[in-house]
Order: C-alpha cells, then sequence, then structure tokens
C-alpha cells in the first residue's frame, strides 16, 4: 500500500480571493503590465491590484 503525503496548507488569509475577472486590454496595454511585472518583481493580478488601490485612494481624497 502506497501512502501519499497530505500537503500541508498555507497560512489563511484574511481576505480570499475566489472571484475571478477578466478584463480586454490593447497590446500595448499587455506591454506596460509586463513591464510593469517585470520591474516591480509582481505578478499580473499583484500590479491590478495595486493600480486599483492606487486609483481608489484618489478617488477617496
Amino acid at each position: 500500500m502506497v501512502q501519499v503525503e497530505k500537503k500541508k496548507m498555507g497560512r489563511p488569509t484574511d481576505a480570499p480571493k475566489i472571484i475571478v475577472k477578466r478584463a480586454r486590454m490593447s497590446e500595448s496595454d499587455v506591454e506596460k503590465l509586463t513591464e510593469c511585472c517585470r520591474i516591480l518583481k509582481m505578478s499580473e493580478s499583484d500590479v491590478l491590484r495595486k493600480g486599483i488601490d492606487e486609483v481608489y485612494q484618489k478617488l477617496k481624497k
């Protein structure tokens, strides 16, 4: 009998990311996003979230 080791669960998050959104982008937008990801060493999702947060903060001022 082969025993399969159970994967350990990571730390639970306060804000689980369970919603998936799609966006249409031009080639130029994708190039900008890719460059931001490369320079900041962040994922596309993280860069987009950061951008949303910055726009939201400007609206709140």
